[in-house]
């Protein structure tokens, strides 16, 4: 029997009663002595552990090789090779070493020397900073007169505003709408919870390119729901007719995603919101704005037809006239010449809905807040504060009362009559985020999208009345009701529009 360490027989053998191992005495307790441990199953050993054995004290006979001369030269011979081999290892490692340590004091030495010329460089814009402010004196009338000329350059460049006219306007709109809402009935055509339930996979379109991130928003034309316009990450809009399922138009001129996009008034107007900071009104010749510092996130068309709002990711909102193709705000709240600012919305606007009666404009914030502003006054009249993460989606219901937002914590619904929120809904998994919101022209049903799509029932106690599966894994960003709820279009990431519907 050999020692588990030395390998050779043990003068005084002892075994662990834990592993059965056999070892030399004076070798083992040196380990347990050391590391406390077995050196060969890494247990814990104790010297209490070992067991002595009681072994013949006999002479111990050599081995044969060491019997005579030619087997001891083998010997030595094979023990001189073994020397030289470990000497041959030791030189590698030691010059693999010496050229890890050089390269190591290379670096230093770079870091170094980048350090101090940047310090150098810090004490001369320091230096050029204190000879500057020393100067200010003299210059003061200068600096003057040069404020004064950007002063008279910035007031040449400011818009006209919300002029008496068009807050009149404003108001009239608001007025009828909000009349006839009140006596508003309900169609009796619009699709019951047994009509939604039975909704299923009817179309699907392949609108935009598969890798720039799908369908990020849509529209249904006034003139008839069949014309869907889309907005992709491919910095294109398509209008697409899904009954004769062809492509009316392919607009390509943003330069990077559309977030947004909105019929206005006919079939052949249409206003698109990018993330290349502007907004462009597409009629036979295109026309674009460009007010805005930030990417535009939503675009909003009042309901005279007359006037669109942008929410930007600056911060601001814009209202424009679409017959002039300008915009008219000269409001210089905050930091912003010509537009709106929100002081507040540090992290920018990322999306943004208008009222159906066009006096208020609800945005919200990547920081997740949610606002609501007068659009005549362009003020801050109302604010909601409960969602965690970046607001995604905004939708009105046409009744008047109530409002749906979206972010990553799932969807709350708030009663404009008391400014509070009345009802959360988390329709998905802590971690999975809500894209988008939307509610039917009769209020009776709110769309959901994220992970999949679905519809809530209003008079159900905003239950669940349809999961819709067919969608793909990145998600749903954008979907839009048809006429008494009798259809559902779904963009999702896919570039994909999907039409559901019941079987015909």
């Amino acid at each position: 029997m050999l020692c588990s360490i030395s390998g050779t027989v043990p003068e005084v053998p002892v075994v662990s009663k834990k592993s059965g191992h056999l070892y030399e005495k004076r070798l083992i307790l040196k380990v347990i002595k050391e590391t406390g441990r077995d050196p060969v199953t890494s247990e814990a050993l104790g010297e209490d552990d070992l067991l002595e054995l009681t072994s013949s004290q006999a002479v111990k006979p050599r081995p044969t090789p060491a019997t005579s001369i030619p087997g001891l030269l083998s010997l030595f011979q094979n023990e001189w090779d073994s020397t030289m081999l470990e000497v041959h290892q030791l030189r590698q490692s030691l010059n693999t070493v010496r050229q890890e340590l050089s390269h190591a004091l290379y670096q230093h030495d770079a870091a170094c020397r980048v350090i101090a010329r940047l310090m150098r460089e810090r004490d001369a814009y320091r230096q050029q900073l204190e000879e500057a402010q020393r100067a200010a004196p003299e210059g003061a009338a200068n600096g003057k007169r040069g404020a004064e000329e950007a002063a008279e350059g910035a007031a040449k460049k400011a818009k006209a505003g919300i002029t008496p006219d068009i807050a009149e306007k404003l108001t009239a709109c608001s007025n009828e709408l909000s009349k006839g809402r009140k006596k508003r009935a309900i169609s009796a055509t619009v699709a019951t919870p047994d009509d939604l339930a039975a909704f299923a996979l009817q179309s699907s379109h392949p609108l935009h390119k598969t890798s720039k991130g799908g369908i990020l928003a849509l529209d249904l034309s006034p003139a008839g729901e069949e014309v869907v316009a889309t907005a992709g990450g491919d910095a294109t809009v398509q209008v697409y007719d899904c009954k004769a399922e062809r492509f009316l138009a392919s607009l390509t001129g943003h330069s990077k995603k559309v977030h947004d996009v909105k019929f206005v008034g006919s079939q052949e107007v249409l206003a698109s919101a990018s993330a290349d900071k502007t907004t462009k009104l597409w009629r036979a010749a295109g026309e674009g704005y460009d007010d805005q510092a930030g990417e535009v996130v939503s675009v909003c068309v009042h309901p005279t037809n007359d006037f669109l709002l942008t929410a930007a990711g600056d911060g601001s909102w814009a209202f424009y006239d679409v017959a002039a193709a300008q915009c008219v705000t000269q409001a210089r709240a905050a930091f912003f010449v010509g537009r709106v600012a929100d002081e507040a919305a540090g992290a920018g606007y990322s999306c943004a809905a208008l009222h159906p009666d066009g006096l208020i404009l609800c945005t919200g914030t990547a920081n997740a807040a949610v606002r609501i502003w007068e659009t005549r006054t362009q003020k801050n009249v109302a604010k909601f504060d409960g969602h965690e993460g970046r607001i995604n989606g905004i939708s009105f219901s046409e009744n008047g009362y109530y409002m749906a937002t979206c972010a990553a914590d799932g969807v709350k619904l708030w009663d404009l009559r008391k400014l509070r929120n009345f009802k959360s809904l988390a329709p998905y998994e802590e971690g999975t985020p809500t894209a988008a919101v939307a509610f039917d022209h009769s209020g009776l049903y709110l769309g959901v999208g994220g992970a999949d799509a679905r519809i809530y029932g209003v008079k159900q106690d905003w239950g669940v009345v349809k999961e819709f599966a067919d969608v793909p894994k990145k998600g749903v960003h954008a979907l839009r009701f048809g006429a008494d709820a009798r259809s559902l279009l779904v963009g999702a990431a896919d570039h994909n529009l999907r039409v559901f519907a019941q079987p015909q």
